[in-house]
């Protein structure tokens, strides 16, 4: 449907924007990012993992080039291995593996660049960065601002179908809102490649995998289906976060 021949006038625009995305505009036909050694961790982070007991953790954590005293989950929060760079640190169940650890983080950049270097968006701008309320269809988003989710956001779509969303600026989630999936769409299909910092308020719900250029944090009570990849820091509190199903 041409939007702009058939609706002329500004008035309609919002409401139009959100019955296209939620109507289902053609997708890109975008391939998932190849996370590489990455796609074992729930956690991955290069300056540290901070927490306020008690997180629930599936899935492996881990922490390079920073020393694993700087991972403050303890083995009881983590469903999963626990990497370090080094044996420093009070975790008696942490796998010391600094050349895994490398690789994991070099690969987060490398899938970083990717989804960034994504090119020909199917929607540029969408929301003038403000996405709550709207449901979103498969496709690459991009936004030269920051990006809110100031409501609850739905993404709609099949178990093979990929949403990619690059967000120059910062990525904030209000409290109590939820991201939800419809339609077989999978967490792990579901990238965020954000410059800025991710902030998820609390007791939200967020799926989908976190590529953070800066930190990433999850305030109190807060749930992610996805993974969080940082390459700064990442910070928790009282958190569950669950690695994707494959």
């Amino acid at each position: 449907m041409n939007i702009r021949k058939k609706y002329s006038k500004k008035l309609f625009l919002p409401v139009l924007l959100g019955t296209l995305v939620a109507g289902g505009a053609i997708a890109s036909g975008q391939t998932p990012v190849y996370l590489g050694s990455a796609d074992t961790f729930a956690i991955l982070s290069q300056s540290g993992i901070t927490n306020i007991y008690r997180s629930a953790i599936v899935g492996d954590i881990g922490a390079s080039p920073i020393t694993g005293a700087a991972i403050l989950l303890t083995c009881g929060e983590v469903s999963g291995n626990i990497y370090a760079a080094d044996a420093a640190g009070p975790l008696p169940c942490a796998v010391t593996n600094p050349s895994f650890l490398s690789l994991a983080v070099g690969d987060m950049g490398f899938a970083y660049d990717d989804a960034a270097g994504r090119l020909s968006p199917d929607f540029t701008e969408l929301g003038a960065g403000e996405i709550g309320g709207l449901t979103l269809t498969p496709g690459l988003y991009k936004w030269s601002t920051n990006l809110k989710i100031s409501t609850d956001v739905t993404l709609s779509g099949g178990p093979t179908d990929v949403w990619i969303f690059q967000v120059a600026g910062t990525l904030n989630q209000a409290n109590a809102t939820r991201v939800t999936l419809t339609g077989g769409a999978l967490a792990k299909n579901i990238f965020w490649q954000v410059a800025g910092a991710v902030a998820l308020g609390t007791n939200a719900h967020f799926e989908g995998v976190v590529l953070g250029k800066k930190m990433i944090s999850v305030n109190t009570g807060t749930s992610v289906n996805g993974r969080l990849l940082a390459q700064t820091a990442v910070t928790l509190q009282m958190n569950a976060i669950t690695e994707p199903a494959q």
